[in-house]
């Protein structure tokens, strides 16, 4: 099978899906604007061609570009895990009459409003929303759904320009920061835990799934800088406190048409126990979270989603076996990092159960930790019981301390 990729080098898991697709038998065809020879290792090695356009994001001159090209009639799918090339992929498989997700299809993933719209006539509980343009839109909606709220980008990513308003003196002083933000979803603030529902499916069958939670839930997280941030994958996914999510899951994949590929959804539950949807992306989720579900059940899921889009099947053996979490650090100070402080000793009490370490190195300079959630680098560790993996994370997070200067 011969596979057009948009993006296949970025971001920085991207290598891994374009190397598992070779790995299952694909001819790997990577789209994008960058020259070939500065692509990943990984990538470069697993391409059998690749087409090269002036800008990844011109769709008519990329379209265009690969119509003409002398392999447009070999292709038999356009493959894009990188929430902005989604539109992109659908537009060349219209073009090229290749099966998948169509525009129409695609916009309710990538546009938050319509999401919740196709939902809502679904009967699926959402946060109430609105969409808004204008500073003016924008405090009508505040005045409909009433505070506290949440204001994000419609087509945004993650919680990049997510901001939790608690009154309207706080979003009068906020509307001049969103002003590079050109379309915005006001919508109620769900206060509860925060989940995935992640999974890889095949002709409308899911094949694998995965849920995880955050410590704490992102908007914290992205908002205070001492704070560790995780992701855990739990190994008790039927457990009964998260029926209501997985059932919601199944139910949001079926209301948006999905069929094939990864899909990243995040939901809340509440302190009464309801369910209620976040927003899902037709991708794999990021900030090194697909490691963390391979960590949880001994598993490849890189070439499992390959597998799932090539031949509409899962061959891997895979069980739940560990709960397993991700730590991101954020060091102290500013500047290069001097010194790390901890790991060693993490490490001999730990040690067998941490599975990746990943941190900046002395003398490189950290990281904006505003603009990358895995900041100055990341422990990953796994055990078969909840409570034990949660008190090393948290010991990790505690312990374990980078400083700049």
């Amino acid at each position: 099978m011969n596979i057009l990729l948009i993006a296949p080098g970025f971001p920085s898991e991207m290598p891994f899906f374009t190397r598992g697709l070779a790995r299952v038998g694909a001819q790997v065809i990577g789209l994008a604007d960058s020259p070939q020879g500065g692509l990943p290792a990984m990538t470069r090695e697993s391409l059998a061609a690749y087409i090269r356009v002036p800008r990844l994001f011109d769709e008519e001159v990329v379209i265009d570009t690969v119509r003409r090209h002398p392999l447009a009639s070999k292709i038999d799918r356009v493959e894009c895990l990188w929430e902005p090339g989604m539109v992109l992929a659908a537009g060349l498989r219209e073009a090229l009459d290749l099966p998948g997700m169509t525009v129409e299809q695609t916009l309710p993933f990538r546009d938050k409003e319509v999401m919740k719209q196709v939902l809502d006539r679904a009967g699926i509980r959402t946060p109430h929303h609105a969409r808004a343009t204008t500073d003016h839109e924008v405090l009508e909606a505040a005045e409909r759904i009433g505070f506290p709220l949440i204001v994000k980008p419609i087509a945004g990513a993650g919680s990049a320009d997510t901001h939790r308003v608690d009154d309207m003196d706080q979003l009068e002083a906020l509307l001049p920061r969103l002003s590079h933000v050109a379309e915005v979803s006001v919508e109620e603030f769900i206060d509860g835990e925060e989940y995935t529902f992640d999974t890889i499916s095949a002709g409308g069958e899911i094949l694998y799934s995965n849920i995880a939670f955050y410590r704490p839930r992102p908007l914290i997280a992205r908002t205070v800088e001492w704070i560790s941030p995780q992701t855990i994958t739990l190994r008790d996914f039927n457990a009964p406190h998260l029926a209501g999510g997985r059932e919601m899951g199944v139910r949001v994949l079926k209301a948006l048409g999905f069929s094939t590929g990864f899909t990243h959804m995040e939901w809340y539950r509440t302190a009464e126990g309801e369910a209620v949807f976040g927003e899902i992306g037709a991708r794999p989720p990021g900030a090194r979270s697909v490691e963390l579900m391979n960590y949880g059940c001994d598993f490849d899921s890189f070439t499992g989603w390959a597998e799932a889009v090539c031949t509409g099947r899962l061959t891997q053996p895979w069980e739940r076996r560990y709960n397993a979490a991700i730590i991101f650090k954020r060091a102290q100070g500013n500047g290069h990092i001097q010194r790390i402080e901890g790991l060693e000793r993490l490490l001999a009490r730990f040690g067998e159960h941490i599975t990746s370490v990943e941190l900046l190195p002395v003398g490189a300079h950290r990281r904006n930790w505003l603009q990358t959630l895995i900041s100055d680098g990341y422990v990953i560790l796994r055990h078969p019981h909840l409570a034990t993996t949660m008190e090393m994370a948290d010991r990790v997070g505690v312990e374990l301390q980078l400083y700049a200067g």
